[in-house]
């Protein structure tokens, strides 16, 4: 099973440690960050979506001029653009990259972020939207004739698109969540299910779960997490900590008391509760900066050498991921330093896995 690395690009230097610095859109940040992760051997480059931020259509069709190898995973909340609009948009970024992008749906599990964009739909409405959504999407790629179609939410007639994605099999569509309302949506619409970076038993349960309601059809899947990486041990657990006193720093600056509640979503409350049942899961999956943030986003983090953690990364491709999400605290620092020490020696314990001469079944290291 090959193993497929995703990384993140923003529009403006951020982290969950230092305040956002200068203009929203940042074209020479764009292109430094996204050439760090193509040099550094990333498969792609994921541009997140927020509601306030620079648009992801444009932060990747930026990122596309100046990288020519690496693809891109585009983030997009169904909900505020036609699915015959996005169609269209997305089959042209598809040209514009030479069939490098994948799309990964959020169907959003935040009320209240969702209201900044106008959205006032309840979470299960939300999914169903979103599996309408998707339909139609995949229609205006494939249908040879206009088409007619009348849902919950979409009333559209003699929809037809001149444009189809440059990739013959269609765009890929990465989806999560961890409610059954997800995975039914899964079921019918994605290539590969993405789960934030939870422990093993948890992360094995889920695979299971989403294989079981899926009946069989092929599907991939994807695992988030932000290593923290250093010469030994002690120098990676001491880098983690820093980072968690950088994090409450900022958080503090801000005004807030230093940790941010749950949030809405089953999977902030899912890695909330495991940062409150133990810093340190699995030897090396630290939960304390979930904790911190409440869940938000991918906010875990396998710390130790470049070897505990590709090791570590490795059990988790023993049952089933195949595509990792890395994502840096310190963004640019930490591409080049995964680029130079985590992606290579991952690879090769892979391909020593594969021929059966590296063995990650048990956590002793």
């Amino acid at each position: 099973m090959s193993i497929h690395i995703t990384g993140m690009i923003w529009a403006r230097p951020t982290s969950d440690l230092d305040a956002p610095s200068g203009p929203a859109f940042q074209p020479d940040f764009i292109e430094r960050i996204t050439l760090a992760h193509e040099v550094g051997g990333f498969d792609r480059v994921l541009a997140g979506y927020w509601t306030n931020a620079a648009d992801g259509f444009l932060v990747l069709a930026q990122a596309a001029a100046a990288a020519k190898r690496i693809h891109f995973l585009l983030a997009h909340r169904p909900g505020f653009v036609s699915p015959t609009l996005a169609a269209r948009k997305l089959a042209t970024l598809d040209h514009l990259t030479r069939g490098r992008l994948a799309l990964h749906v959020i169907t959003g599990g935040e009320d209240i972020d969702q209201r900044k964009d106008g959205d006032h739909a309840d979470h299960a409405a939300r999914y169903r939207r979103t599996d309408e959504f998707l339909t139609v999407l995949r229609q205006t790629w494939t249908s040879d004739r206009p088409f007619d179609h009348q849902g919950e939410f979409y009333d559209i007639r003699q929809a037809w698109s001149d444009i189809r994605p440059f990739q013959p099999g269609g765009i890929p569509v990465f989806f999560g969540g961890a409610s059954d309302s997800a995975v039914q949506v899964a079921a019918k619409h994605a290539d590969v299910y993405a789960f934030f970076g939870e422990p093993l038993a948890e992360t094995r349960a889920a695979v299971e779960r989403v294989r079981a309601g899926v009946g069989g059809r092929e599907i991939a899947f994807s695992w988030s997490n932000r290593p923290i990486i250093a010469a030994t041990e002690k120098q990676a657990w001491e880098k983690a900590h820093h980072y968690r006193e950088r994090a409450i720093a900022k958080l503090k600056a801000a005004g807030d008391a230093g940790l941010i509640p749950a949030g809405q979503a089953i999977n902030s409350q899912r890695l909330v509760s495991l940062a409150q049942r133990a810093d340190v899961h699995d030897e090396r999956l630290w939960t304390a900066l979930a904790g911190v943030l409440g869940g938000r986003g991918n906010s875990t983090a396998l710390v130790g050498t470049p070897e505990q953690v590709a090791r570590a990364m490795l059990r988790y491709r023993q049952i089933g991921i195949s595509h990792y999400i890395l994502r840096g605290w310190d963004p640019l620092p930490d591409v080049t330093q995964y680029g130079r020490e985590l992606l290579p020696l991952l690879h090769e314990l892979a391909d020593a896995q594969d021929r059966g001469r590296v063995s990650v079944a048990t956590a002793a290291e």
